[in-house]
């Protein structure tokens, strides 16, 4: 586990003012974790009362609140276990203080199918005594089983630590346990990938896995699963971290942002929340920068949450005319470009509708600037400008004095003239990438970001809570660099879920997606 160590302080008050404090933070904890318990358990009997109902008619919109209410309880469940579990203390009673409560019990255990094929490891002692050299004689041995996926089936491997003692001295001497995502915990690093995976790349709940697998004959609740995608997402977070780190430090990145339907617990309501992706990809201009993409969440579209995600960079963003990113333009440490795709989409709901010959001259003059790109895709920055100025220059120019003098033709309150000024009055930042070899023509590299969350809303993904939405914005972030830099995520997941776990912090860039790929690529060759 990834940790720095404070220092203690060495007098005794502060010792005793230190103990205090941790005292009171272990109690307000404690009293969330028996928040989060409570709704978890009103939304179980919520949940119950639904599935009885269905019984009695069948009712889509039945279903549609039951998996809504599956996927809360999940995002509740996962979030009891988002941060390292901390060592048990006895109570103390102090006068006048409540009874405890009594802690959260924990399942018992049980035992993985038979069925399943084994794998035995033996971690082998040193021949030797390490302390004396002696010659050491077989005690015992401890075993421990995990749970596995390969790709297409389950498998459990079975670690096996024989317990020696020395002849000599009498020191008894063990292999260290096997590094593995979850401290003692039952799942193996191919199966932990494997479900974050199919929960925010596949889009399927963890109620639909739990489901799946029970076919197969291993029974794994989703209260387990979440347990576990919690506690992933909390050994991930400094990879997580460094990725946004890495994105923030270019010159030039793009920023959008979609809607999430977020279940409140306990109402039944759904209110929106909004998920925010900048994306860093220096490709089509022939840049060798590793492309990579972080995501953000926020309760709401307030334009405080962009300042706060960008507080720290400076550069040019590439967005839509949303208001929000206005105080950062103000700063003069962001230089903003406009999207073209954004303009062009306004004039290409207006010809949809109701086929105006002007909305089609519209789409016809900017089709011929998207051609320009296509053919210079790829090139280096220097030629991309200079193509641009002498190709797009005067296309540019002529589509701003037909835009002026369209005006004057149609209604003020129609769509297209709607569409016509929101082009006019941004036509400095939509015309800066003719200059700039480096920029882009629109915002596409965060639209196709934001795609595969529009696909998880189809699909029913909604966050369940806020805390939900966080996590999964931190795991999209990891997903969607891999599949940016040609990785298989689940692969990439399955390797560093390992790693991360005793990985000194500050090689933490090791990690990477685009390092990781490239030292896998040298040990394939190898």
């Amino acid at each position: 586990m990834i940790e720095q160590t404070a220092q203690l302080p060495d007098d005794v008050d502060s010792l005793k003012r230190l103990v205090v404090e941790r005292s009171a933070e272990r109690d307000l904890a404690f009293e969330a974790l028996k928040i989060k318990t409570l709704e978890v358990e009103k939304l179980k009997l919520q949940l119950a009362k639904l599935r009885r109902m269905q019984f009695g008619r069948s009712s889509e919109k039945l279903d549609r609140a039951a998996a809504q209410l599956e996927l809360a309880i999940e995002e509740l469940e996962a979030g009891e276990a988002d941060a390292p579990p901390e060592p048990a203390e006895a109570p103390t009673e102090q006068p006048g203080a409540l009874a405890p409560v009594e802690a959260k019990r924990k399942p018992a255990r049980r035992p993985l199918p038979d069925h399943l094929p084994r794998e035995t490891v033996v971690h082998q002692p040193a021949a030797a005594c390490p302390a004396c050299g002696g010659q050491v004689r077989m005690l015992g041995e401890d075993k421990s089983e995990v749970l596995e996926y390969v790709p297409g089936h389950f498998k459990v491997i079975e670690h096996v630590r024989p317990k020696v003692s020395c002849r000599c001295c009498e020191a008894i001497h063990q292999a260290p346990p096997p590094d593995l995502p979850i401290e003692r915990g039952r799942p193996g690093p191919g199966l932990l990938a494997h479900v974050l995976v199919s929960k925010y790349c596949d889009h399927l709940p963890l109620y639909r896995q739990s489901e799946i697998y029970a076919r197969e004959g291993v029974d794994i609740s989703r209260s387990t699963m979440a347990g576990w995608v919690g506690r992933a997402a909390w050994e991930l977070r400094l990879l997580i971290e460094a990725i946004s780190a890495y994105v923030l430090a270019a010159a030039k990145i793009h920023g959008d942002d979609t809607p999430v339907p977020v279940l409140a617990p306990g109402t039944g309501k759904t209110a929106t929340g909004r998920l925010w992706v900048y994306v860093r990809d220096d490709r089509p201009w022939a840049g060798t920068a590793p492309p990579a993409v972080f995501y953000r969440y926020s309760p709401d579209r307030k334009g405080e949450h962009p300042r706060g995600h960008l507080s720290d960079f400076r550069g040019i963003l590439q967005a839509d005319g949303y208001a929000g990113f206005g105080d950062l333009y103000k700063t003069g440490g962001v230089t903003e470009v406009a999207c073209w795709a954004h303009v062009r989409r306004k004039i290409f709901d207006v010809h949809a509708a109701n086929g105006s010959p002007l909305a089609r001259q519209a789409l016809e003059r900017i089709g011929s600037l998207y051609d320009i790109e296509t053919a210079i895709r790829g090139r280096s920055a220097d030629e991309r400008r200079a193509i641009r100025q002498s190709h797009a220059g005067p296309p540019l120019d002529d589509l701003k004095r037909w835009f002026e003098a369209s005006l004057p033709r149609i209604s003020g309150k129609s769509e297209l003239a709607v569409a016509i000024r929101y082009a006019l009055t941004r036509w400095t930042q939509l015309t800066r990438y003719r200059d700039d070899g480096h920029l882009e023509i629109d915002n596409n590299a965060a639209e196709r970001a934001i795609r595969a969350i529009a696909l998880g809303r189809k699909n029913w993904l909604f966050a369940g809570s806020d805390d939900g939405g966080e996590r999964a914005a931190a795991i999209y972030t990891l997903i969607e660099t891999a599949k940016l830099n040609g990785i298989d995520p689940e692969a990439y997941l399955r390797d560093v879920l390992v790693r991360v776990a005793t990985h000194p912090a500050k090689q933490i860039d090791d990690l990477l997606p685009w390092t990781w790929a490239a030292r896998h690529m040298v040990a394939i060759a190898a």
